[in-house]
C-alpha cells in the first residue's frame, strides 16, 4: 500500500469531484509517479496492471498502423488512463506514451475494479468519462480526415493547454507529427504560419501560446465539440 503524501487527489478532475468518503477510501492506494517525456506506460496487447490519474502531465494514447501511420488522443488532468480495466477487458490496442512530463497518481487496477463495482458514484463517473473520451476519439477521426494540418495543430494545442497549468509545451515537431499522424514537414509549415500570425512562439522544442483567442479563431469546430462534451459530462461537483 502506498500512502499519498505530496499530491492531493483534487489535482485530477475525476478525483476532485468525488465525495470526501469516496476520496478518503481511495487515497491510501494512490501512488505519486513522476513521468518523463516519452515514457511508455503500456504497450498494445499487454495486460494492464494499473490506471493513471494525470495531475500535471499529458499522456497520449497512440494507435499505430503496420505502415507506421498513427492516430492519437490525449488524456490529462481531466481523466484516467487505462479504461480497459473497468470496461471488461485487460488489454488495449493503443500505446500509452507521456506527451508532456509531470506527475500522475497510479492506482492498482484491482482496487479500481472493486471500487467501480462497489460505488455507484465511481461507476457512473467513470462511465461518463468514457463517453466523453469516445466523443474525443470520434471527433479526432473526423478532424484528421476533413480539416487542414494547421487546424488540427490548433485543436491539439488548445486541448493540451486545457490540461496544463501554463501556456507552454515542450514538444518536438516530430513528436507532434506522430501525435497528429501527419508528416513532419506539414507540422513545420503549419507551426510557421501560426508563429507568423503571432499566435505562438516555437523555439527549440518549446511552444508558447501568445494569443489563445486568436488560436481558437483559427481552429476548426472540433475543439469546441470535445470541450463542451467534457464540461457537460464531467461537472465540477456530483451528488453524494
Amino acid at each position: 500500500m502506498h500512502i499519498l503524501t505530496s499530491i492531493p487527489p483534487q489535482k485530477n478532475r475525476l478525483l476532485a469531484v468525488l465525495p470526501d468518503a469516496e476520496c478518503k477510501r481511495l487515497s491510501p492506494y494512490l501512488e505519486r509517479i513522476p513521468l518523463k517525456l516519452g515514457t511508455v506506460l503500456y504497450e498494445p496487447g499487454v495486460a494492464l496492471q494499473h490506471v493513471y490519474f494525470p495531475t500535471d502531465c499529458i499522456i497520449s494514447l497512440l494507435y499505430v498502423m503496420k505502415d507506421g501511420a498513427s492516430a492519437e488522443i490525449a488524456v490529462g488532468n481531466e481523466g484516467i488512463v487505462g479504461i480497459s480495466l473497468f470496461m471488461g477487458g485487460d488489454t488495449t490496442p493503443s500505446r500509452a506514451v507521456v506527451q508532456s512530463a509531470g506527475d500522475a497518481l497510479r492506482l492498482s487496477g484491482q482496487v479500481l475494479k472493486v471500487e467501480f463495482n462497489r460505488s455507484d458514484i465511481m461507476h457512473n463517473l467513470l462511465l461518463r468519462y468514457t463517453q466523453a473520451l469516445l466523443t474525443q476519439m470520434a471527433q479526432t477521426a473526423v478532424c484528421n480526415r476533413h480539416h487542414s494540418i494547421e487546424q488540427q495543430l490548433c485543436r491539439w494545442l488548445l486541448l493540451s493547454l486545457d490540461r496544463l497549468p501554463n501556456s507552454s509545451l515542450v514538444m518536438t515537431q516530430q513528436l507532434i507529427a506522430n501525435m497528429l499522424g501527419v508528416r513532419r514537414e506539414g507540422v513545420t509549415e503549419s507551426a510557421g504560419k501560426l508563429q507568423e500570425a503571432g499566435l505562438i512562439n516555437y523555439r527549440r522544442g518549446k511552444i508558447t501560446v501568445l494569443n489563445r483567442p486568436g488560436l481558437e479563431r483559427s481552429c476548426c469546430e472540433c475543439y469546441a465539440v470535445v470541450k463542451e462534451e467534457f464540461d457537460r459530462l464531467l461537472p465540477d461537483t456530483i451528488a453524494a
